[in-house]
């Protein structure tokens, strides 16, 4: 998902932050519940059973602003245990549960169901369980940056509805095991709408039924893992068109569903599939769901990450909502914001995806990032780089990017400005840009249809690049200190250390000395370099995301 910004003075970037993450100050003091605890951590009534698939079957009533229906949860036993929760928010109620035709018993604990198991089960068994339920879903009153469904009418007064629920949990509309670490193999989702409208889904359709009520059912089949808040629904009056890529691992089909009157307008707007698609498989690697295909659908909000079925609502223009996201730099200009942060999302949120989501930078850093590789690949390298320079006026430095485990807790909105220019600072340190494009290839092969902690990762860009990172990340992702270039010339001498800086924090910098390019390895400690002739004028390389300050007498 995308954060927004806001400005008094400077740049858009500052409302993309505010939008979504004007709580801050009261995260920084939030008490944490047993609800954040059930809701966020891997209870014991989750740990001993595997996902294995998903069939989420619901009929979709407009004309109530109701869902009902059943989901069909098989798994795979781990360990022996009797009990076993099961997700869904209020107001939404669970009726019945059963396990081969036999109703359980189970009690409620606020959003968690608990039911009781009466047959045995066995280590190694492949079992299932369907839940019966119904109800009027939260509706979302700022899609997407807050959970629920969006009921609204298009311009002909057709119903256009449709699921945003990143953070707040699928189970606000539907019951499931509503934590990320744990993800079906594959999923059925079946859709019943009037019959006069269309539901997109994620994955590939496998037929649509007739029925005899005055409704049809969509029937749409994910043969990839999926993330819960990943599940989608989108239901509207739609046209449908296509086209195919010739992509890494064959022929993808690109599937687009918009509203009647903006075909139009969808037919060259969208012409930023395939641009997206050429760069983010030369930097990250084959698009991970060809199978699934690649969907990009019109929502009566401004967009989301839905796997293989990313949702669109910028208002068919470049940038976000008219807006260039690199504050005045232009290049923000040069695509649709949505079409191209959305969708870098399906490498790193539904390829690569958090098992906490205190851990979310993994999404939206790298996501935050592909932004400016985007711009690199079609405009160049310098291109790239003014992009996410740019988005610096969006940090804000409030908060740490890591947020509370196991309650359910993101992080700063930093995650992603500042995110971005974290992995851009990395990119220098390497230094090769081939070795660290076959990096960000790496990490999408390695952690293919994966979830993640933040050790994983940087563990293995540690290894990569060939340095022990821990101190970066710390700086960057645990403290909301910028680093200081500390440094003095005495004579012909340079002396230099970090300041601002964690303990051990020693990221190399590129500066220029007199305008000559000169590499340091400073540390927290003073060091120094001889030789400096007397007046030399200091200056960091841009593209690192430090600060510098001359220090007199020291």
């Amino acid at each position: 998902m995308v954060s927004k910004f806001f400005c008094v003075k400077t740049s858009v970037l500052s409302v993309f932050l505010l939008l979504l993450w004007g709580t801050v100050a009261q995260a920084q003091t939030k008490s944490f519940t047993r609800q954040d605890t059930l809701r966020g951590s891997i209870t014991p009534e989750r740990a001993w059973w595997d996902l294995a698939y998903y069939h989420l079957n619901v009929r979709v009533n407009p004309a109530d602003s109701t869902i009902r229906g059943t989901n069909t949860i098989t798994y795979k036993v781990l360990a022996p245990s009797q009990r076993m929760q099961v997700d869904l928010q209020s107001p939404m109620q669970i009726e019945k549960i059963t396990q081969n035709g036999k109703e359980l018993s189970f009690t409620r604990d606020g959003n968690a169901f608990f039911v009781q198991l009466t047959e045995k089960q066995t280590v190694g068994a492949v079992n299932t369980v369907e839940v019966f339920y119904g109800g009027k879903p939260v509706v979302s009153k700022n899609p997407p940056w807050s959970g629920g469904i969006t009921w609204k009418k298009d311009v002909q007064g057709q119903p256009f509805i449709a699921n945003s629920n990143q953070g707040d949990g699928a189970s606000l509309w539907w019951p499931c095991k509503d934590h990320m670490y744990d993800e079906p193999d594959s999923m059925l989702i079946s859709v019943t709408v009037p019959e006069h409208l269309m539901d997109v889904s994620n994955g590939k359709l496998r037929g649509v039924a007739q029925n005899t009520d005055g409704t049809k059912t969509f029937h749409w089949f994910v043969s990839n893992p999926i993330n819960n808040y990943g599940v989608n629904l989108s239901i509207g009056d739609y046209v449908h068109f296509s086209e195919k890529f010739k992509g890494e691992k064959g022929i993808l089909d690109c599937d687009y569903y918009v509203l009647k009157e903006n075909l139009e307008k969808a037919k060259v707007q969208f012409k930023d599939v395939p641009r997206m698609l050429k760069a983010f498989e030369h930097w990250f690697g084959p698009y991970p769901f060809y199978e699934d295909g690649f969907k990009l659908i019109e929502v009566p909000y401004t967009g989301m990450e839905h796997q293989s079925a990313v949702t669109y609502g910028n208002g068919y223009q470049n940038g976000y909502r008219g807006k260039d996201p690199s504050g005045s730099t232009g290049w923000g200009m040069k695509f649709d914001f949505i079409i191209i942060h959305e969708s870098g999302h399906e490498w790193f949120a539904n390829n690569i995806t958090y098992k906490d989501i205190a851990d979310m930078w993994i999404h939206e850093s790298f996501t935050n990032y592909s932004e400016n590789l985007f711009v690199e690949y079609h405009y160049g390298k310098k291109a790239g780089s003014e992009y996410v320079i740019g988005t610096r006026a969006g940090i804000g430095n409030k908060e740490p990017i890591i947020g509370e485990y196991n309650v359910n807790h993101k992080g700063s909105g930093d995650m992603y400005p500042k995110g971005g220019n974290m992995l851009h600072t990395l990119r220098q340190v390497v230094n090769n840009d081939k070795k660290w494009r076959d990096i960000l290839r790496g990490l999408n092969k390695e952690f293919y249809h994966q979830t993640v902690t933040t050790q994983q990762i940087e563990n293995y860009l540690s290894q990569q690049v060939g340095r022990d990172l821990t101190p970066f990340f710390n700086q960057y992702l645990r403290d909301i200190r910028i680093p200081q270039l500390e440094y003095q010339l005495a004579g012909n001498t340079l002396k230099y250390r970090w300041g601002n800086a964690v303990a051990g924090f020693n990221l190399p910098v590129k500066v220029y000395l007199n305008g000559k390019e000169k590499w340091l390895e400073p540390l927290t400690t003073w060091k120094e370099l001889k030789g400096v002739k007397p007046g030399t004028e200091l200056a960091l390389d841009p593209n690192f995301y430090v600060n510098s300050t001359r220090k007199e007498g020291i």
